[in-house]
């Protein structure tokens, strides 16, 4: 089993690209001393095509920055090469001396999504089982959770895409709201151009008129934070028309009627004023959705990263059943998954509130299956902890986190309030980051570990289709880094619990981790890493051996007690944070073409960089005049939680009352020195998409105040 994550030297490689959730194939091949990379033509998600950021992703496979040897802080606070024996031997002692001093919740454990599926397995187990601490999260959290809670809340289950990310190209109808994937998931392009092709139509609901919306046959501009507004207008308009599938609510829903009264108040010209969606857009868009043989509805993170972001799924959802499309052949809802293993790194134990196989971890039944199989009484298990945010908030409190892992990660930068963030780090009793650069949180660290990238490391990953992948190891370790899991491991045997962590290799951790998921929602245990070479990919869930994979799912029946899908009567909030006299402007933020999350990997590649330097702030010609600005001109940007400078690029592709902000870079560059840690009540994700800023000039060069 182990074998098949490994090819002879001098072979070209079948793999996956390292990073959003598309998770496309390619071929790794030795060439001139560097790793030559080809897009698989044969696999169904990309077919062949690749963003700038898969063709140059080897590039920081051998690179310069590469952490080579563990690192210390020593006597004079400078990091310095240790060995690891001497590295772990620090963090051991570190950990168990703040879990003797304040009891063992004290220590926490922050993961991330592009972790495979058996490393986040592994550091769910070792929280909970070698640390017994409640504090285990990871930045998923601030990706996926709403989308999660709301499907599970309709649905019953949460898998990204309830279906093959190929039924695209046959829709009728396609509405995506909050998403720009023509620069964030470019590959996805071709199945949209596909569709386009065959006479289909593509509705955009963005703040922005980015690459995507310039697609698209609608662009519905509304306003940031307005998404429950538009979404309850459209169903109010589909109501009004009379597109309401009927039968299918009756026979496969509940909690219409409810739904129907909650959105009987968003009348067009009221959603207009809410979202500057004008009426006649609401109408037409309706009539596509409700006329259209073959209907998709996805959303991504623009809908999602609100204080009521829950809400907004579900919203969407509603709009979604009432047109009778989940579960139906070449329709559906569906979230975007962003990062490359957002999927399983949610599936598996990395959440505050999750146990593998996506059990919840104050099921009783759950806790003691997954106690089982890890050979520890069920008793022992802690119960759930703080989520992301509220952990890196308690950081360095006297009855907060004291001691903290990171594990490919950098809060410094993609946490909301960033600056206060960076401030709770460096209270903290120790900070352990392991990666394979020097991030802005490493930067921060007591002890830095040298992790194992990607190609240098086989496993499994999940895509944003549900569908789980090989990942195979090509290139060796660069110098003395090892991989995470073995890192896991070797801790967990100097914390004493040696005997729950005797692993060979990812071979041995996939096989625990399909015993620990069987019979859960996401349940691998059919699943074998010859199966996924031999299929090149296997659908979850996938229950035993000669079970075909799911790639459809709801078709004849929901996860629900009674098999039927939930209405939820949701009502229009404002954002947390609403412009004012003092901060009259909004700020979004996103992605960009060329740079990845928070930069760590894509600012090290020269060609990315050369495509994309430095963040600018997008405004309107209208904003920038009535504040004295013009394009290329410094800005200073202050909110209620820090100041930003950048570059403002003047343009017509962003509404006249909103900025647009990029948040790939650290420092006075941050944008998320802005954001709003207001949470969803549900899904505990802050709201990084709308925030109220000033905006003023600064010299060129200028210093922040």
């Amino acid at each position: 089993m182990q074998a098949l994550l490994e090819q002879p030297a001098g072979v070209g490689v079948a793999t996956h690209c390292p990073y959003c959730a598309l998770q496309c194939g390619m071929v790794l091949r030795p060439e001139g001393g560097r790793l030559a990379v080809t897009g698989r033509a044969d696999f169904p998600v990309n077919r062949g095509g690749l963003c700038l950021k898969g063709w140059t992703s080897t590039e920081t496979v051998n690179h310069p920055d590469r952490l080579r040897a563990p690192l210390a802080r020593d006597a004079a606070g400078r990091l310095v090469e240790v060995s690891w024996d001497v590295a772990l031997q620090r963090i051991a002692g570190a950990l168990a001396g703040i879990q003797q001093r304040h009891g063992h919740a004290a220590v926490g454990v922050l993961g991330g999504g592009s972790l495979t599926n058996e490393t986040a397995y592994l550091l769910g187990k070792f929280a909970r089982v070698a640390l017994r601490t409640p504090n285990i999260d990871y930045n998923g959290r601030f990706c996926m959770s709403c989308a999660a809670a709301g499907q599970i809340q309709a649905f019953g289950l949460d898998r990204g895409l309830p279906f093959p990310i190929e039924d695209l190209a046959s829709a009728d109808v396609i509405l995506l709201a909050g998403s720009n994937l023509a620069e964030t998931m470019p590959p996805v392009m071709r199945h949209l151009e596909a569709q386009r092709a065959g006479g289909g139509k593509l509705v955009v609901a963005d703040p922005r008129a980015s690459r995507t919306s310039q697609a698209a046959s609608i662009h519905l501009q509304l306003l940031p934070g307005s998404d429950v507004a538009l979404a309850n207008g459209l169903l109010h308009a589909c109501i009004q028309q009379g597109l309401v599938d009927r039968e299918y609510v009756r026979e496969r829903t509940t909690g219409f009627e409810a739904a129907r009264a909650a959105v009987a108040a968003y009348w067009p010209a009221r959603v207009e004023r809410l979202s500057g969606i004008p009426a006649s857009q609401l109408a037409e868009v309706a009539a596509l959705l409700g006329s259209a043989r073959r209907a998709i509805i996805l959303t991504g993170r623009g809908t999602e990263q609100h204080s009521h972001g829950v809400d907004c799924v579900l919203a969407w959802i509603n709009l979604a059943l009432a047109l009778g499309l989940p579960g139906r052949l070449g329709s559906g809802f569906g979230p975007l998954t962003g990062q490359g293993n957002g999927q399983g790194g949610r599936e598996h134990g990395q959440k505050a509130d999750q146990l593998p196989g996506y059990r919840k971890i104050d099921d009783p039944d759950a806790r003691r299956h997954v106690a089982a199989v890890w050979g520890v009484e069920e008793s022992d298990l802690p119960g759930p902890g703080l989520s992301a945010y509220e952990l890196l908030d308690s950081l360095g409190q006297e009855k907060g986190v004291r001691g903290l892992l990171v594990m490919a990660t950098n809060p410094a930068v993609s946490a909301p309030r960033a600056l206060h963030v960076i401030d709770r780090l460096r209270q903290l009793d120790v900070l352990i980051v392991a990666d394979f650069f020097l991030s802005e949180t490493a930067k921060l660290a007591d002890v830095v570990l040298p992790a194992a990238q990607w190609a240098e490391d086989g496993g499994t990953t999940t895509n944003l289709e549900g569908r789980v992948i090989l990942r195979r190891a090509v290139a060796p370790l660069a110098g003395d880094a090892r991989p995470d899991w073995r890192i896991l491991c070797d801790l967990a045997r100097l914390l004493g619990a040696s005997a729950n962590f005797r692993f060979e290799g990812q071979g041995a951790i996939f096989a625990e981790l399909r015993r620990a998921s069987a019979g859960g929602p996401a349940d691998y245990s059919g699943i074998t890493y010859e199966r996924l070479a031999r299929e090149d990919g296997v659908f979850w869930p996938c229950p035993s051996g000669d079970h075909p994979g799911s790639p459809r799912l709801f078709a004849e029946r929901f996860p629900m007690p009674d098999g039927r899908a939930r209405f939820h009567a949701v009502k229009y909030r404002p954002p947390a944070e609403e412009a004012d006299a003092r901060y009259p402007v909004i700020v979004t933020t996103g992605r960009v073409l060329s740079q990845y999350q928070s930069g760590t990997q894509t600012r090290r590649v020269a060609e990315l960089v050369r495509q994309a330097p430095e963040p600018l702030v997008e405004m309107h010609p209208s904003l920038a005049a009535r504040f004295g600005l013009h394009d290329g001109q410094m800005v200073r940007l202050r909110s209620r939680r820090g100041s930003i400078a950048l570059k403002a690029r003047v343009t017509n592709s962003i509404r006249p009352d909103t900025v647009f902000v990029p948040f790939h870079w650290g420092g006075q560059q941050a944008a998320n020195n802005l954001t709003n840690p207001a949470l969803d009540p549900v899904s505990r994700m802050p709201e990084f998409k709308v925030c109220a800023a000033a905006i003023e000039p600064i010299s060129t060069g200028g210093e922040l105040d």
